[in-house]
């Protein structure tokens, strides 16, 4: 026979249940963020981290679009070959300046290159850290890494900001 429970016990133990409940859904949701924040930025990421091998030039912008800017490209890397028109993501650049960029295989399109470029490329990262910070605080009650997401988000899109 299995001993009957005391209201009392019953309900700390349903009260414990449902805070590992939310612990854990929220840590998922979190987890889930800052999984979607990474996958976001390593589509251009790779790119312009891991450089060598790739080709590298400049990009003088002539034109601006609604979401994007081109203009002529001039390689610096051998093996590189000239293009007449290379697009750049318009966020990223202004027209009339030149840029170095790393060119995105198998495609027209360039990125920006160097730490302006590192920092634009991980952007999506800073408002996933931003975003997660919201559910540890709320969903979590972790205040201090709430806070620590945040400023590490806060700090990377302003740096992102001031670099480009």
């Amino acid at each position: 026979m299995i001993p009957a429970m005391s209201p009392a016990a019953a309900r700390t133990a349903s009260v414990a249940a449902l805070r590992l409940g939310r612990a854990v859904s929220m840590g998922a949701v979190a987890a889930l963020i800052l999984i979607a924040g990474v996958w976001a930025s390593w589509s251009t990421a790779p790119y312009v981290l891991l450089t060598k091998g790739r080709e590298r030039g400049t990009v003088e912008v002539t034109a601006c679009a609604r979401d994007a800017c081109s203009g002529p490209y001039t390689p610096r890397t051998p093996g590189s070959t000239a293009r007449a028109r290379v697009e750049i993501d318009s966020a990223a650049v202004r027209k009339g300046h030149a840029y170095d960029v790393v060119v995105k295989p198998g495609t027209g399109q360039v990125l920006r290159s160097g730490p302006a470029g590192i920092l634009y490329a991980w952007a999506p990262l800073g408002g996933a850290l931003l975003l997660a910070s919201v559910v540890v605080a709320g969903g979590l009650r972790r205040t201090r890494a709430a806070w620590v997401l945040a400023g590490s988000g806060v700090a990377l899109l302003t740096a992102a900001f001031l670099a480009l």
